[in-house]
């Protein structure tokens, strides 16, 4: 049989969790050291992510075209990769061209506004492409353009994964 745990026992586990004890003791760094740990962090270049998935698309496109020896999937393939590429480079120009980074140097709310513009132009984007995905690619195989778009949407994964990988050794 089965018996339920007292109150006191989760009252106990409860004052473990919040005693503070494990938690380290927070200490700001100083303007120096905060300038060396960001001198010791990897760049992270939004155009080499692009770059990567352009390289994916192309991989997957030619993939699907030796498994099927059939244009038609290949082409749409690529184009299920462009309906991402093209729009996140859009948004990676947007957000790092200099008449923008200038205006909101310094400016955290008008830094998140120009994200989220451009954020939105690219979904836009994203949607207006696979609107006219039938019209563009003749012979369209929607499987074709599902399995580009989704290859091409785990680059972001995989350069998550990188950079996590990066930090680590260098830290």
């Amino acid at each position: 049989m089965k018996t339920m745990p007292t109150v006191e026992s989760k009252a106990t586990q409860h004052d473990e969790w919040e005693d503070g004890a494990q938690e380290p003791e927070f200490k700001p760094l100083t303007s120096e050291e905060a300038k060396q740990w960001r001198i010791s962090q990897p760049v992270f270049s939004v155009w080499r992510l692009v770059g990567v998935q352009l390289l994916a698309g192309l991989a997957a496109s030619a993939l699907g075209w030796l498994l099927t020896q059939s244009s038609p999937v290949a082409w749409s393939v690529l184009y299920g990769a462009a309906s991402v590429v093209i729009p996140t480079a859009l948004m990676a120009y947007g957000l790092t061209s200099s008449a923008l980074s200038r205006l909101t140097s310094g400016f955290a709310q008008a830094a998140f506004a120009g994200f989220l513009l451009w954020e939105g132009v690219k979904v836009l984007l994203v949607v207006a492409m696979l609107w006219l995905a039938p019209t563009a690619v003749p012979g369209l195989s929607w499987l074709g353009l599902l399995a580009g778009l989704v290859v091409v949407l785990k680059v972001y994964w995989l350069g998550l994964w990188t950079q996590a990988r990066r930090s680590n050794e260098n830290g």
